[in-house]
């Protein structure tokens, strides 16, 4: 990139671009690390702080050996609760069997390893820094005889969920030193023609005034293209420029259009791919509110069945705990008829929602005292287009679950949302198309309520590659581009069709702080050559 003509100029030892987790978390370990002057930029203004990590759950998966690693790091829990929970350990061969199991194996082996094997010294880590963190009892465990049990390999959430992850974030990294600027986007990455090194960051401030940012080293973290409409028609394919944003509007990916451009960047991961989840249908369109945050999720489909506006079943509800499918299920609604569905309970679900996602104040509830005048609210108000057909299939499950239901009556199923109890749908007399293979309840038991969803993009899944043991951006060369790294969203090759929740937090803290001890290292190497 030639040299611009700029309005000023100022000098860093490492400037991190993107203010989410993975930026602060790169930031704050590079300050840690030694560089004495590190600049993070982000191109939201201050009021949309935090990039995705603001409307996250703030779940980080994390490898450990139960209550012994966990407890000393919440701040949630006492010796009476401590005694009733269950939580087993999760092994680094747990998460790599879960990577592997929702990714079909195509991730990154070395990347994945990284990931897995650093995770718990990156929670310690955030700790350390202040990050607040508790066993996650609302999103992550039911209260099953008495017992607190956790599920899914997941039990870390931060208090208040991603606001609270951002605020500490931010106070963490004042305390470090880190100078942030907000408004102020990345236009162009600039070489040095002699050496290929990292040299200059050409940026644009709110008022359109240029800034040459002079550094030894870049921390690129500023997001995949879920928020840009055209983007994802080219990359995920036709219908996706319908989707709702689930998170920031800002994330619109002209960092990894820059990177390949500018340094040649070697493209990686799945760029067709992205997580994406059941979401409100009366959510804004174009972004999350960052109020209501993750709360517009809809992740309570284990315990009902789901149906398209034609009054169709399309997918396996029950096929795996929420953790493992919510990330994929929102694909599946977009590709139905108006990118839209149904999720439906009777009284037995209703009970065992989360509040946070279905109580009145969030969410649109359609009650109604039978399944016959469900369906003709629906279709009268809500877009079902087959009232009929929606009341045949709620009924044709409920005999499946009642044929399953009398054939294994001497095995001693018991309904447990904890678990997969393989009560299903499927039995030697009835074999549903689409079967729902754990948590068949059948509904039958009034009143029932039915909440319109649609498709939430979350974040994509392509990317650049990356060293796996610096988090230095690789060139079409094969080679790292020096003083050129990268983390969070803007990493490819972790993650395909689906991921293990709490994976993107996790993955941000791990790399990001890898880049910041790496790029710090090459500040210092810079300093030291000229003194």
């Amino acid at each position: 990139m030639a040299q611009p003509r700029t309005n000023s100029t100022v000098t860093y030892d490492v400037l991190v671009v993107g203010g989410g987790n993975a930026g602060f978390c790169s930031a704050i370990s590079a300050a840690q690390s030694g560089a004495k002057r590190v600049l993070l930029i982000d191109k939201c203004p201050r009021s949309w702080a935090g990039g995705n990590s603001h409307f996250t759950a703030g779940a980080f998966r994390t490898v450990h050996a139960g209550l012994s690693d966990i407890l000393p790091l919440v701040n949630n829990v006492d010796f009476e609760t401590a005694s009733q929970i269950d939580l087993e350990s999760y092994t680094k061969e747990n998460f790599l069997n879960d990577l592997s199991r929702m990714t079909t194996g195509r991730f990154e082996p070395e990347l994945g390893k990284a990931l897995i094997e650093e995770s718990l010294d990156a929670v310690k880590w955030l700790a350390k820094n202040g990050v607040r963190f508790q066993l996650s009892f609302n999103r992550q465990a039911y209260k099953i005889d008495g017992r607190f049990k956790f599920w899914g390999g997941m039990c870390l959430k931060t208090e208040d969920g991603g606001k609270g992850l951002i605020v500490d974030h931010q106070q963490a990294a004042k305390r470090a030193g880190v100078t942030v600027f907000y408004s102020t986007a990345a236009k162009g990455i600039i070489l040095d023609p002699k050496t290929g090194a990292f040299k200059s960051l050409l940026a644009e401030d709110q008022n359109g005034r240029s800034l040459m940012i002079n550094a030894k080293a870049v921390i690129l973290a500023a997001g995949g293209f879920e928020s840009n409409p055209r983007m994802r028609s080219q990359y995920l394919g036709p219908g996706w420029d319908l989707a709702h944003v689930r998170g920031t509007p800002y994330n619109t990916g002209e960092c990894l259009e820059m990177a390949i451009r500018d340094i040649s960047a070697k493209q990686a991961g799945q760029w067709s791919g992205c997580h994406s989840v059941a979401w409100d249908a009366n959510s804004p369109a174009n972004s999350g509110d960052r109020e209501i945050s993750n709360e517009f999720t809809k992740s309570g489909y284990p315990l009902g069945i789901t149906l398209n506006t034609q009054g169709e079943r399309f997918f396996d509800e029950g096929s795996d705990i929420r953790n493992y499918t919510y990330a994929k299920f929102g694909r599946a609604i977009l590709a139905q008829p108006q990118s839209l569905a149904f999720q439906i309970w009777d009284s037995q679900g209703i009970a065992w929602l989360r509040d946070e996602e279905y109580r009145p104040e969030i969410v649109e509830r359609i009650n109604a005292s039978t399944i016959e005048k469900l369906a003709q609210t629906l279709a009268k108000s809500h877009g079902l287009s087959s009232p009929d057909n929606f009341v045949r299939t709620v009924k044709a499950y409920n005999e499946a679950v009642y044929a399953h239901r009398k054939e294994n009556a001497e095995r001693g199923l018991k309904w447990d949302p904890a678990v997969k109890d393989g009560l299903s749908t499927q039995s030697s007399r009835t074999q549903l198309k689409v079967p729902k293979s754990n948590w068949a309840l059948p509904l039958d038991q009034g009143p029932f309520m039915a909440v319109k969803v649609g498709c939430g993009v979350t974040f994509t899944f392509g990317g650049l590659a990356v060293d796996p043991k610096t988090s230095g951006v690789i060139s079409l060369s094969g080679k790292a581009v020096a003083g050129v790294f990268c983390a969070g969203e803007m990493v490819g090759g972790l993650f395909y069709d689906n991921y293990p929740g709490g994976s993107g937090l996790t993955s941000g803290a791990v790399f990001g702080r890898k880049a910041g001890i790496n790029a710090a290292a090459v500040a210092a190497r810079e300093i030291s050559s000229k003194l």
